[in-house]
């Protein structure tokens, strides 16, 4: 029997999926590799290493972040989860930058 290798999910994958968005550049933040849109952080890896079950938030990243076990995803689902950052990251940007024209 022939077993075929699992899908490896890491942050090439989410850099590759990312970097298909307008405007995502590379960037670090805190020494770790992160996605950036309009200089905010769309995608990174956590800094923290706790257990979850696939999405997770801890008090750091409360209101700014969901985290993702990237070994418990496939690339379709990433791919959505990006899409999603992305409009959440931009949609963001938009107001922050028309409150200060105001």
């Amino acid at each position: 029997m022939l077993i075929m290798p699992r899908n490896i999910i890491n942050f090439d994958t989410v850099r590759n999926i990312g970097l298909t968005f307008p405007g995502v550049e590379e960037s670090t933040a805190y020494g770790s590799p992160v996605l950036k849109v309009h200089g905010k952080i769309l995608a990174g890896i956590a800094v923290n290493r706790s257990d979850p079950e696939v999405y997770y938030v801890t008090d750091h990243y409360v209101g700014n972040a969901v985290l993702v076990r990237l070994s418990r995803v496939n690339p379709s689902v990433l791919r959505d989860l990006l899409g999603m950052a992305y409009k959440f990251v931009t949609r963001n940007a938009r107001r922050s930058s028309a409150r200060k024209r105001r």
